[in-house]
């Protein structure tokens, strides 16, 4: 009896520990569902704006493509939604199943202790059963058994009572988790359908574009161009900046104090440095890609490019100097910003709050980003440590 006592009070416990866990993915789960949908939200956000231009454009495969993206991430969330929920519902109905065991123990029991009571609820049948007793100590036993009947029949009826109310209170959970099933289940068959719309009309954006290759071409030069431009300003002041001063051992490159501290205290912040923008989503990564509709076609990219919405502000990632506010071309400003040994770089701005020399804080507004005539609201952001670029996905903060 102790024995299967202990066997049940182990898998009791261990159901309240996996049920814990489980209800903590679930959260975990459904913040990270509502979130991706305000990805997508803004997302569509974005497209509609670009689609004001009345043009077909590059932008607009690119959001396409992002959002298939996140539309992806959202349905295998929602179907690990379902497989906690599944689990939880397994739970619930074994939980419910053995409430059901114990009452009919419960009630089978509690039936022939009635029985046994109805026999003798009268005085008179309590007399002959206490008068047949073989001696006084029988008689004592026995007097003491039918008043310990009467209490273990209250006891009986309030634990039967309060299992059948576990027992609702379990089918109530129940029915509660099948709901939340069946509608995580209509929402992924909705977003299944939603993907495949995308996906053909990313395809067939695709097409026209093909058909577009000429402007298309001579937009990548003029980025190119412009890419050059920009990455031969930059060569410039930092080859200005860490230039070699006279010093008393000979001529060598050394950080004052100051910018000592400042270059451990932006290391430090590795992983964990905020975006150069409040909202918006990082269209092109780091490195040397493939063009997505001409063929044989690469590109490379020193740094991340931001899509955000018009009228967007840039901020700093971390307190430093204005080293350079450059101009592009007409509507592509770039500003420089030094933080001790690390330099960083903001372009395709089309206004400045901030000129060289300023001393600048951690998130501080310093312009807005440049939207063009196509509707594309795009920010160029690089990372340096001295003269050595950097990935600057690996030390902003992920989203």
């Amino acid at each position: 009896m102790i024995r299967h006592f202990h066997i049940l009070f182990a898998f009791f416990i261990s159901c309240i520990v996996v049920f814990g866990y489980a209800q903590e993915t679930s959260k975990e789960l459904e913040a990270k569902r509502k979130k991706i949908e305000k990805e997508i939200e803004y997302t569509n956000l974005l497209i509609e704006q670009t689609r004001k231009s009345k043009q077909v454009t590059l932008n607009e495969l690119k959001l396409i493509g992002s959002r298939i993206s996140q539309r992806n991430e959202l349905i295998a969330t929602l179907k690990k939604e379902i497989v906690v929920l599944d689990t939880k519902i397994e739970s619930a109905e074994i939980s419910i199943k053995r409430l059901n065991n114990e009452l009919k123990e419960l009630k089978s029991e509690y039936a022939k202790i009635i029985s046994f009571a109805y026999r003798h609820q009268t005085d008179y049948n309590k007399l002959i059963y206490l008068f047949s007793a073989e001696n006084m100590n029988q008689a004592y036993q026995r007097l003491r058994y039918l008043d310990q009947i009467g209490e273990y029949i209250r006891n009986e009826a309030d634990t039967i009572r309060q299992k059948e109310k576990n027992k609702e209170t379990e089918l109530k959970q129940y029915n509660k988790q099948v709901n939340e099933k069946k509608k995580l289940l209509d929402s992924e068959n909705t977003q299944v359908s939603k993907l495949e719309r995308e996906q053909i009309q990313k395809d067939n954006l695709k097409r026209k574009l093909t058909g577009a290759e000429k402007q298309l071409k001579a937009d990548l030069r003029k980025k190119e161009k412009e890419s050059r431009k920009l990455d031969k300003k930059i060569e410039e002041i930092i080859a200005k900046e860490t230039k070699p001063k006279k010093t008393g051992t000979g001529t060598e490159y050394a950080l004052s104090p100051e910018e000592k501290q400042l270059s451990a205290s932006f290391a430090s912040n590795k992983g964990k440095l905020p975006w150069p923008i409040d909202r918006g989503m990082i269209s092109e990564s780091f490195g040397v890609h493939r063009h997505p509709v001409l063929k044989n076609v690469k590109t490379k990219n020193n740094g991340l490019n931001f899509l955000t919405s018009k009228d967007e502000e840039v901020r700093t990632i971390f307190s430093g100097k204005v080293v350079s506010v450059t101009t592009i071309s007409s509507s592509n400003i770039a500003v420089i910003i030094k933080h001790g040994e690390f330099f960083t770089v903001y372009s395709n701005l089309d206004v400045v709050y901030i000129k060289p020399g300023d001393q600048v804080d951690i998130k501080q507004m310093i312009g807005k980003v440049h939207t063009n005539l196509k509707g594309k609201t795009e920010l160029h952001f690089q990372v340096w440590k001295g003269k050595d670029l950097q990935n600057p996905a690996n030390w902003i903060i992920r989203r």
